[in-house]
């Protein structure tokens, strides 16, 4: 039987992070992903957006990780030449009702350490952005944009680089310790492989929790409830009315962040995403939600014309917290918190994952 030290499980922004921190020459790094390309779910289908910390609980994981990935993110773009761009976000207050609501994010923000949001009067809003409809706004300078995609090429690359290796369309079914290391095995390409791994980080995003139920002496207690939220897409065809990617106030009663609006780094401008909860996979973008998005985009942008909207993609975050329930954390499941040698489980890493891939990674070598 093959023996390596470190196999990670899932090839997308995460698991490929944690393969760029943790390869080292000399140490054996394998990475297995089940579809036939990276970043099939969750890291492909997103907003691409590199988040600054303004909404998450001050001292949580998501805020200590986002503002750390934020700036590790930002000097690895230099780095490694990944386009991106710091182009900034708009809070939008679209009623004095709303100020309030503004007020809590500017010292939610804060407390997390986010010093740098700028008050913005509804006259300098409009002089910002002249299509958008506000009473007041916060212009968040270190929000930017990424290419998804070339990110986790230039992870992979530099993994490699270090001795890692990628193998696709490979599946792990079941994990095993044997008192000396974690005996693997599953399929690659239909046939049956095994392997024995020192260290095994379940990075798999979607498909974490089913292959913790398949980790043998893994306590139930230790593998949350998977909670599939989609979230949809739709462009916006023609010319782009903004400059910066503009936020209403997070949605009521849900722990989403409203439609918001999105440019990628060609200009495209696209809206979403909306929250739906769903119990299997599906990224089919249903055309009939045109008329609940222009809705909900026309309380910022009400010159919208709805014929413009087009479906775009859908994207689906693994969530922990259920409709109506508060917003959980990240979940980094050490050996300490499970009992078991060298085994990383990561659970519920949706938004702002991406952004705080490099910080997690980080925080997971430190920690192993």
């Amino acid at each position: 039987m093959d023996s390596i030290d470190t196999l990670i499980i899932g090839a997308g922004a995460l698991g490929l992070a944690c393969a760029a921190r943790l390869a080292e020459p000399g140490r054996s790094t394998l990475i297995v992903e089940q579809e036939a390309l990276l970043g099939s779910h969750t890291s492909s289908r997103n907003s691409e957006v590199i988040h600054a910390g303004i909404y998450y609980p001050p001292g949580s994981l998501k805020a200590e990780l986002c503002l750390e990935g934020r700036e590790r993110l930002y000097a690895w773009c230099a780095q490694w030449q990944v386009p991106h761009r710091r182009l900034g976000k708009l809070l939008v207050a679209v009623s004095d009702e709303e100020r309030g609501k503004l007020d809590a994010l500017a010292n939610n923000a804060r407390a997390s350490g986010v010093d740098e949001l700028q008050p913005i009067t509804g006259a300098q809003l409009s002089a910002l952005e002249p299509a958008v409809r506000g009473s007041a706004a916060l212009l968040s300078p270190n929000t930017g944009i990424i290419d998804s995609h070339a990110f986790m090429q230039s992870l992979l690359a530099y993994a490699e680089q270090r001795g890692a290796e990628l193998v696709l369309q490979t599946r792990v079914d079941r994990l095993r310790h044997d008192g000396d290391g974690w005996i693997v095995s599953g399929s690659s390409a239909g046939e049956p492989f095994s392997l024995k791994a020192q260290r095994v980080i379940n990075a798999a995003g979607l498909f974490a929790q089913q292959l913790a139920t398949h980790t043998d002496d893994l306590a139930p207690q230790h593998i949350p409830t998977l909670h599939m939220c989609q979230g949809n897409y739709f462009n916006y065809n023609g010319k782009s009315p903004f400059s910066h990617l503009v936020y209403p106030m997070p949605e009521a009663n849900t722990s989403g962040l409203g439609v918001h609006a999105t440019l990628d780094l060609g200009g495209q401008l696209r809206f979403g995403p909306d929250t739906r909860y769903l119990d299997t996979i599906d990224y089919r973008v249903d055309e009939s939600l045109r008329d609940a998005f222009a809705s909900a985009i026309r309380r910022y942008f009400p010159a919208l014309d709805s014929a413009r909207l087009v479906p775009g993609y859908a994207g689906i975050r693994p969530k922990l917290s259920g409709p109506g329930d508060a917003a959980q954390d990240f979940m980094l499941q050490m050996p300490a918190e499970h009992g078991l040698p060298g085994l990383v489980n990561l659970f519920g890493i949706e938004s702002p994952g991406l952004t705080a891939s490099l910080a997690i990674a980080e925080r997971i070598a430190h920690r192993l």
